[in-house]
């Protein structure tokens, strides 16, 4: 549900958005009598902050913006990836000859977060790491102290087992190069590989030891991840951090603000990987791409690549963008001005690599075999599994 699931569309993305246009306000030309017509995943809230990044350009332009939300955005771009259009529209040729998609990305996630409860923090005389091999011990000194440090839920109905994709791509970029992880996304770095076993078999440090997780190992897979978060918040606290992406507060207690009573950290690099590696971020978001060539829509196009497209809603809520020619003060809370920070400080981006890989892998086998995992499989052995359906659907 929370994993876009832009598998075709996105795997050969390899730009970004634009970063030279900086000028304070947007001026395109006389589109009167023009219509744009998107479709796309916000609602409510999210919507009415797109609605005002498009009333700008309508006002820019005199064009008409019409734009379609729907929660079932996700399953429709599947359906239509199947028959063909959304590729067939999307692909060009590169000076090549080799048919390349060309999109970017407009409102994006940052998954590489761990949050917690400061009051908790400052209870237990905790401090934030920074570095894994800091978080490991924390985790340790919280177990010595008679607490849990972690809440981890894998439960999310049909697509129970994500959350753990999560983690082991986060620890994949954080023990292996960019490459290699590009490698293991298309299969030329096979699932069993030693390499991606290890990353496994490291998030199974976290999620199979029963000292570690709110009600033992066994329960990880059994929790719902709207739910796993709540112990952090409860008096004692049943946990103390929890690794989920910038999303996760909708699904905080009611009552609880973000800022004060909840607040997050980045998810720790390896110190002796960290010369190597930098600080790499895992994240998702929103591909903008062409289906329906127009002038107006290739302008339209120009406009969500302009700063102000970006600011206009960085001032609203639920916004984080990848574009570096923005004013990161014009995010409307300290928290999300962080993540941006987060986001544009990142020496490496990745999209999260279950969203790239085969459906029938990513959501699918990666996501079934990460809970046979944490029921007591052996890394291994969901590694060789994973595998032997990748090599089945060749």
């Amino acid at each position: 549900m929370y994993k876009t699931l832009y598998t075709v569309l996105v795997s050969v993305l390899t730009i970004s958005v634009a970063t030279g246009l900086t000028a304070a306000e947007y001026k395109g030309p006389n589109l009167s009598g023009q219509t744009v017509s998107i479709a796309g995943p916000w609602l409510t809230g999210d919507e009415e902050n797109f609605d005002k990044v498009n009333a700008y350009f309508e006002k820019a332009t005199g064009a008409n913006v019409e734009y379609a939300g729907s929660d079932s955005f996700e399953q429709q771009i599947v359906i239509d990836i199947k028959a063909g259009s959304w590729v067939d529209l999307g692909t060009y040729p590169d000076k090549n000859g080799n048919d390349q998609f060309y999109g970017f990305f407009y409102n994006v996630n940052v998954k590489s977060l761990v949050w917690y409860v400061p009051e908790n923090f400052e209870a237990g005389g905790y401090e934030i790491p920074k570095t894994m091999e800091e978080l490991i011990a924390l985790s340790d000194q919280i177990v010595k102290d008679g607490g849990t440090p972690w809440c981890i839920g894998l439960g999310s109905g049909d697509a129970t087992g994500w959350p753990a994709t999560d983690w082991v791509e986060d620890i994949m970029l954080r023990t292996q190069t960019p490459d290699v992880y590009d490698g293991w996304v298309a299969n030329t770095v096979k699932f069993n590989d030693p390499r991606v076993v290890n990353a496994i078999e490291t998030f199974g440090k976290f999620a199979k030891n029963n000292d570690y997780v709110e009600g033992g190992s066994r329960a990880v897979g059994a929790t719902d991840f709207r739910d796993s978060p709540k112990g952090m918040f409860t008096v004692p606290p049943k946990c103390y951090m929890h690794r989920q992406a910038s999303f996760i507060p909708a699904f905080f207690p009611k009552g609880v603000e973000v800022g004060t009573d909840a607040d997050f950290f980045y998810f720790p690099a390896f110190e002796a990987k960290a010369a190597q590696l930098g600080n790499p971020v895992l994240g998702g978001g929103t591909l903008m791409a062409i289906t329906k060539d127009s002038p107006a829509t290739r302008e339209y196009m120009k406009y969500l690549q302009h700063p102000k497209s970006h600011e206009i809603w960085m001032s609203g809520k639920g916004f984080l963008t990848p574009h570096k020619g923005v004013d990161l003060n014009a995010y409307s809370s300290g928290i999300l001005r962080k993540q941006g920070e987060i986001l544009q400080n990142a020496t490496t981006f990745r999209f999260d690599g279950s969203d790239l890989m085969p459906g029938a892998i990513g959501a699918g086998s990666f996501w079934s075999q990460m809970v046979f995992y944490v029921s007591g499989a052996s890394a291994q052995k969901v590694a060789d599994n994973i595998q032997n359906s990748w090599d089945a659907i060749k």
